[in-house]
């Protein structure tokens, strides 16, 4: 059994006038360990597919299984790391970090070693009493790994979470996250606008239609490219080739609108 499976998922949402389609027969598998990005037009539903898979939105039609389990079940092994970073300015660096911890009764003197020592292995050393006004963008969203690692997390889940940043600091974190990842053998799901990115970090590229989201292909990054950091990846030749096939069935589906 696969590590995440997604059976016919649709899903609503309801106003008092209006039902809107978001998404429609979604089916995948995801293995344990696997980068998995969700590429496709704006409005396709790629967001809410990762909520679903985060138990904050329960879908109107078929179901996901995480670990033989449903993702509600998994609320508290599950970390979410968005656009924004959401730390809380009036906590320190440390308190940011161990909330999750603490909110899920899991806070001990080790869980807090563990996830301090983590700080430091992203390059964070000696801020964990500062505030995040002082820490830069590319620091605070560091932070937030920092935070979203610190429980454990089975499934990794990335909402565009390096889109706010400018691009050197973008390309220095996709590296980070990337062999952090690896290291610690996590499932992720990145939902992201950014070919370039999807092709650099994952091991798969799924491609959502407009809405109502359809899955209509689904992309293996090329064996070569995995063995390689998302920095050096964009150098390669074989990156070129499925940026362009990408790139015109994107602009394929934008003419269909």
């Amino acid at each position: 059994m696969s590590f995440i499976e997604a059976k016919g998922v649709g899903h609503y949402y309801f106003t008092p006038t209006t039902a809107t389609e978001a998404l429609e027969d979604v089916s995948f598998t995801i293995e344990e360990g696997e980068f998995i990005s969700f590429l496709g037009p704006s409005g396709c539903g790629k967001t809410t597919m990762l909520s679903i898979l985060a138990g904050l939105i329960t879908p109107t039609t078929g179901q996901v299984i995480i670990d033989q389990q449903t993702p509600e079940d998994n609320s508290n092994f599950i970390g979410y790391m968005l656009q924004q970073d959401y730390l809380f300015p009036w906590k320190t660096i440390e308190d940011n970090i161990l909330l999750g911890l603490k909110l899920n009764g899991r806070l001990s003197e080790e869980t807090k070693i563990t996830a301090l020592d983590f700080l430091k292995q992203i390059g964070l050393e000696n801020v964990e009493k500062q505030n995040p006004q002082q820490l830069s963008g590319g620091m605070r969203q560091r932070v937030a790994l920092a935070r979203t690692m610190a429980v454990n997390p089975k499934l990794l889940l990335l909402d565009e979470p390096f889109s706010a940043l400018d691009y050197q600091t973008k390309l220095k974190l996709e590296d980070l996250v990337f062999d952090i990842l690896k290291a610690y053998g996590k499932t992720a799901v990145l939902v992201t606008h950014d070919i370039g990115e999807a092709i650099s970090m994952s091991d798969r590229i799924f491609l959502f239609s407009q809405r109502p989201g359809r899955i209509i292909q689904e992309f293996k990054v090329p064996d070569e490219l995995r063995n390689l950091t998302p920095f050096d990846v964009r150098s390669k030749e074989s990156y070129n080739q499925i940026f362009q096939t990408i790139w015109k069935e994107l602009e394929s589906l934008e003419k269909d609108t």
